[in-house]
């Protein structure tokens, strides 16, 4: 309706400027020009003929148009009269155009700040004919709104994980005072005695020195970009290193390891951080493991690809965590407890890693076996 009553108003504007330009151009003709018009008319486009009669002994003067100049005259001021109308024509629909442009974009702003600052659904903000603009937009804010809501939930665990992080550096820490306290002040206490608070003191210090490395993993982990040298890795040869690193770990709770790959084996990559890949899930598996339980790792190579699988016997982990196991910052049990896992913060790291090499990871875990599968690009 408002297009219509716009196009109208220009119709209406140009026929009024029409109509104006004639009336001048009449007056000027009639009335202001008359007698120097009409003399250089009669001068340039008319031709006197008289004609003498012998037998009736008279003569006659006619007066006709010479068409030879007039036409030309007439098509020059034709073309002229054209051009100034196309000219007009043109001159107004280009501030029309304008105008209308600023209005259109004025008009998507305050919809568009509408729409993002408000509650409601682009189709109510948007008009039909900016259906498209309506669902790309409600594409982008469904898309903020969700990276918002992600980055709030990882700000909210990382917060709460630090806190939790320096609340129990004060356990250990006072056992570690408290211990060497006693050693120092009972000189002559008995060597079995002085053993055992020797090896708590170790194992309180160990735990401290566990907890300080997460602080720095967090660290690392947000201000330092992770870059991926490649060259050829002995994939074998690197899972014995890192399940002999481990045997302590796996040994406390009885666990043990069975390695199914070629020796031979090999996968472009960077050997350090594919270790920590490696390692973290390995941790992960022992951590989680039921006791007294094996865990299997197996690498092949299929289409191409290096696949690694870790499995391990334990809880069943429910389908809508499986996602998050790879988050920054998740905890699958949620516990300030120091008994598995860490800052949260393995899993997310061996995820990147695999992503720069190339390939993926993801997680199964059904009838209280979980299955961990890395899938590396092969030799080209």
């Amino acid at each position: 309706m408002k297009r219509n009553a716009a196009k109208i108003f220009q119709l209406l504007m140009l026929l009024t400027a029409g109509f104006a330009a004639c009336s001048a151009l009449f007056f000027l003709v009639d009335s202001g020009l008359d007698g120097v018009f009409v003399r250089w008319f009669e001068e340039t486009f008319l031709i006197t003929e008289s004609h003498y009669y012998p037998a009736e002994g008279w003569a006659e003067v006619h007066t006709i148009l010479d068409w030879r100049r007039l036409k030309p005259a007439l098509l020059g001021v034709f073309l002229t009269i054209t051009l100034v109308w196309l000219g007009i024509v043109f001159f107004t629909a280009q501030l029309a155009g304008r105008h209308r442009e600023k209005r259109t974009v004025t008009d998507i702003s305050q919809r568009l700040r509408a729409y993002m600052e408000g509650q409601r659904d682009a189709v109510e903000v948007f008009p039909k004919e900016q259906a498209e603009i309506a669902a790309q937009l409600s594409d982008i804010k469904s898309a903020l709104l969700e990276n918002q809501r992600r980055l709030k939930e990882e700000t909210t665990r990382k917060n709460d994980l630090i806190a939790y992080l320096a609340h129990d550096l004060k356990t250990p820490l006072t056992s570690v005072i408290g211990y060497l306290s006693l050693l120092d002040e009972a000189q002559d206490m008995p060597p079995k005695q002085r053993a055992k608070y020797t090896r708590i003191t170790l194992d309180k210090a160990y735990r401290l020195e566990k907890m300080i490395n997460e602080f720095f993993d967090i660290t690392r982990y947000n201000l330092q970009q992770i870059v991926v040298q490649k060259e050829p890795v002995d994939l074998y040869y690197l899972l014995v290193q890192l399940t002999d690193e481990l045997l302590p770990m796996l040994e406390k709770n009885g666990n043990t390891v069975r390695l199914q790959a070629s020796e031979t084996l090999t996968v472009p990559g960077d050997s350090d951080k594919l270790a920590r890949v490696f390692q973290n899930v390995l941790k992960n598996a022992a951590a989680y493991s039921y006791p007294h339980t094996e865990i299997l790792v197996s690498a092949e190579e299929q289409a191409g690809a290096v696949v690694l699988r870790f499995l391990n016997q334990g809880r069943t982990i429910p389908q809508e965590k499986l996602a998050a196991l790879f988050e920054k910052f998740y905890r699958l049990d949620n516990a300030r407890t120091s008994g598995t896992g860490g800052a949260g913060l393995g899993l997310a790291i061996a995820k990147e890693i695999v992503t720069l090499h190339g390939g993926s990871i993801s997680a199964e875990s059904r009838d209280e076996t979980v299955t961990f599968t890395i899938t590396l690009p092969g030799q080209s």
